[in-house]
């Protein structure tokens, strides 16, 4: 059967840093398979207590790293013939073999460890991290609750993801929001913000609730959400193949009125959050990637978005592309 082509005239990965893990799934001596940027990896933390990410599949015959193989000291064994592979890639030991083969190595993925998430930099024309992660101050305070993760396979692009925040009239439309977000972008380099007002419908009346979202790249994001209740949105989104991202969306809210109170009133306002989430995946996984878009006066920042997209795919990407003077404007 023929491959079905793919719905995005473009690389499934840009470049930047991607989730891979939690840090509270990796405990010392954990293995862990993963799939991303379309390929097969195994992450594991050596005793020294150190994350690695490496390349799954054995140079020896194949065996995968991720299912069944162990941590000893801070090498990780293949459960085939029990080679070991330390958080370089290369290969530490043979437990038969008196000499090691010279090109005995798997590929190492540059990692970093912060804010609770492992985070892995991904760049297909090569060359290492091009900008740092920030510490998020809310994550470890003692004044907001501990991560709640909801997590998601999709069958789109992060781009399309990215986009949304920045595509005003849908919250309106496919949401069902009171009004359209009033929202403003600014760029600046690898980074966007994103700041929106928007009315928001609560058991006692309207309040006007505040969203500002500010993007590393693809796929690192905080979303700060204010007027029902303070809450942190710390977006993850990583592409695994050429149309399937895996969704991580951890949430913080800030303590107040009590124990019960902050549960209850964060609990219902994630649920909104992941409910609307989950209104656009039906829309994401059967739509066509448009460039230019058929803008019109109201569509929000959308050219912006487009603009600042670029960096983060190899050149000539969106060569033929190229939004018109007019929608470049609006």
């Amino acid at each position: 059967m023929a491959k079905t082509k793919s719905r995005f005239p473009f690389t499934s990965s840009p470049k930047g840093w991607f989730c891979v893990g939690l840090s509270r799934d990796l405990p010392v001596g954990g293995v862990l398979p993963v799939q991303a940027f379309e390929h097969d990896l195994v992450l594991f933390r050596g005793e020294d207590g150190k994350p690695a990410l490496l390349g799954a599949f054995c140079p020896h015959m194949g065996a995968h790293l991720g299912h069944g193989g162990k941590v000893v000291g801070d090498n990780v064994k293949c459960p085939f013939h029990a080679w070991e592979f330390n958080g370089e890639g290369k290969c530490a030991k043979i437990p038969y073999a008196q000499r090691i083969p010279p090109k005995a190595s798997v590929r190492k993925w540059e990692i970093v460890e912060k804010n609770g998430l492992i985070m892995a930099w991904n760049n297909i024309e090569g060359g290492g991290p091009e900008w740092q992660l920030p510490d998020i101050p809310e994550v470890g305070s003692p004044d907001w609750t501990e991560y709640e993760v909801r997590e998601w396979d999709i069958k789109t692009h992060s781009m399309e993801m990215a986009e949304n925040q920045v595509d005003v009239a849908h919250f309106q439309y496919l949401h069902g929001t009171l009004n359209y977000p009033n929202s403003v972008a600014e760029e600046n380099g690898h980074m966007m913000t994103v700041t929106s007002k928007a009315d928001m419908g609560t058991s006692r009346g309207t309040t006007q609730g505040g969203i500002q979202s500010t993007s590393w790249g693809f796929g690192f994001q905080t979303i700060r959400f204010s007027g029902i209740v303070d809450t942190l949105l710390v977006a993850a989104v990583t592409p695994k193949d050429e149309e399937t991202v895996h969704v991580r969306f951890c949430f913080m809210v800030k303590k107040t009125g009590g124990a019960d109170v902050t549960r209850g009133v964060g609990k219902a306002f994630i649920s909104e959050v992941s409910r609307q989430l989950e209104q656009d995946i039906p829309v994401w996984e059967n739509k066509v990637f448009v460039h230019p878009p058929m803008l019109c006066e109201g569509d929000g920042p959308i050219p912006l978005y487009r603009r600042w997209l670029r960096q983060f795919f190899p050149a000539g990407t969106f060569e033929g592309m190229n939004l018109t003077s007019e929608q470049a404007n609006a």
